[in-house]
């Protein structure tokens, strides 16, 4: 019987044009080929998946709906009791939610508005950022306020878990379009673990959609939208504001000036539309955030927490905060040499991974669901499956590690679960899972041959008006091209790609 790669659907079907044919992940990656022998095999060259209703934004999105279904699945122990009898048994069997604890522990089972309304207890107001304190009071609206707590609490899960499912289906959506020659490189997205697993836990997933939108408008040069799309992200969650960083240096070296300050003016402006209002009428509820944020001592899943634990006396939190904060711009400076002086420039969603990831590293506090701001990110980064599922099982052992030493020390006599230093493994293996990630794509950027999007013939998908741009600042080695682009080719053989733009081409 002849294989798909041999048959054709319409035999007056043309040669596809190479240029413009979407990359299969199957010809050029060993795992993502053993991996396809599982549904059939590899996908045929002259299969029409793009001219049916089988498009690849599509069927992807309809594969991370399945897998978020299944993260649901996997909460529903919690759901049916565990997080509200027994402390440990939400940790033993791994289901944990803030969404329902904070139902009634931020006020929204009383009718208390976020911001405005002062809370009881140790937390005076809501500790998240404006736009997530909206998107939770929707979801408040829409829980019924009849029946025990326990069942307003389930149902407010059921409904912001509705609603996350949306922000999934889009960050598929959007991370399948904006590589447009290389759409099934979101799979990567739709089946991480990690990404099911930590879904729902709390309300990330409503800022990385936001930040996937906006990387899909810049990719398609739409400086200005993306710029309102990442304002009202970061007004969801902080770190969509770093990716302003690497995006002012990428233009700095190809000389796109007008088209960042759209993309700022518009992020201000957005970032601004939210906040103003709570600012001015209630600015002791908006800055809870910031300055819950700034005196959170060391916690959970940093090498900070690793040191603290082996100290007599626990790390001082100014102190620490001064450190992390110094930590974090010297990375952020090294990226900065590195996208000045990288022999071709860095594409942007490179950058961005490697800023977040910084943040993400260096920071006093590593939260489980935090994974989800690097899984797009990863994607469009480095679409390698041996890599990123090694970065995957890091973090799969991390999220089990967390709830099994909570597990421990809320199990008193018991110590059902993984003890002291057996969670500090599995924070190692965190930070190792994420510099292995970071440092394959710095040698990707220092080596541009080695970077699977350019070896099909690209520069840089994500870049809108970076993409192919010519450069008019360099320092270093991208100074010296001619060198640099004659090794290369010697490197690549025949097939090299001519991604080396000088300045001297630019004047």
């Amino acid at each position: 019987m002849p294989s798909a790669e041999t048959t054709s659907a319409n035999p007056q079907q043309p040669e596809p044009d190479p240029a413009s044919e979407q990359v299969r992940p199957t010809r050029e990656d060993k795992v993502a080929a053993v991996g396809a022998e599982f549904i059939g095999g590899p996908i045929g060259r002259r299969a029409l998946l793009g001219v049916s209703w089988w498009t690849p934004a599509r069927v992807i999105a309809l594969v991370m709906l399945g897998m978020f279904a299944l993260g649901m699945v996997q909460k529903f122990p919690c759901y049916d009791g565990a997080w509200f009898y027994g402390t440990s048994s939400q940790y033993t069997h791994a289901c944990y939610s803030d969404i329902p604890h904070l139902y009634q522990g931020r006020g929204f089972a009383d009718g208390l508005v976020p911001y405005f309304d002062k809370l009881s207890g140790d937390m005076n107001y809501l500790e998240y950022p404006v736009l997530t304190g909206v998107f939770m009071e929707v979801a408040a609206w829409l829980t019924p306020g009849s029946g025990s707590i326990q069942h307003q609490e389930q149902v407010y899960w059921m409904v912001n878990a509705g609603i996350l499912m949306i922000c999934a289906a889009v960050i598929a959506v959007c991370v399948t379009r904006t590589h447009r020659r290389r759409p099934w490189d979101a799979l990567l997205v739709a089946l991480a673990p990690a990404f099911a697993l930590t879904a729902t836990i709390n309300w990330d997933l409503f800022a990385v959609a936001l930040t996937a939108a906006a990387m899909l408008m810049w990719s398609r040069g739409r400086a200005f939208a993306f710029g309102v799309l990442l304002g009202l992200a970061t007004a969801a969650k902080l770190y969509p504001v770093l990716l302003l960083g690497p995006l002012f240096v990428l233009c700095w070296r190809a000389g796109r000036w007008r088209e960042f300050g759209r993309a700022a003016l518009g992020a201000a402006v957005s970032w601004l539309a939210v906040n103003l209002p709570v600012m001015m009428l209630a600015p002791e509820g908006w800055s809870k955030f910031y300055t819950f944020s700034q005196e959170r001592g060391v916690d959970f899943g940093s090498f900070w927490l690793i040191i603290s634990q082996h100290r007599d006396t626990p790390l001082d939190t100014n102190v620490v905060n001064t450190l992390a904060t110094t930590l974090m711009v010297l990375a952020c400076l090294g990226v900065a040499a590195l996208t000045l002086t990288a022999p071709r420039r860095p594409r942007f969603s490179q950058l961005a991974f490697l800023v977040v990831a910084a943040f993400i590293l260096t920071n006093k506090v590593y939260s489980p669901q935090y994974v989800l701001w690097l899984i797009p990110l990863a994607a469009l980064a480095r679409p390698k499956w041996r890599d990123f599922l090694v970065w995957q099982a890091c973090e799969v052992a991390y999220f089990l590690g967390i709830w099994l030493y909570l597990a421990y020390t809320t199990s008193g006599d018991k110590h059902q679960g993984l003890p002291e230093d057996g969670y500090q493994l599995v924070v190692a293996a965190h930070l190792l899972g994420t510099l292995y990630i970071c440092a394959v794509i710095v040698r990707d950027i220092w080596l541009p041959e080695r970077d699977v999007v350019r070896r099909s013939g690209e520069d840089d998908p994500t870049g809108g008006v970076l993409d192919g741009a010519k450069d008019v600042f360099v320092l270093g080695q991208a100074a010296r091209p001619r060198r640099h682009r004659h090794a290369a080719r010697a490197a690549e053989g025949p097939t090299a790609v001519d991604w080396g733009r000088t300045p001297e081409s630019s004047l």
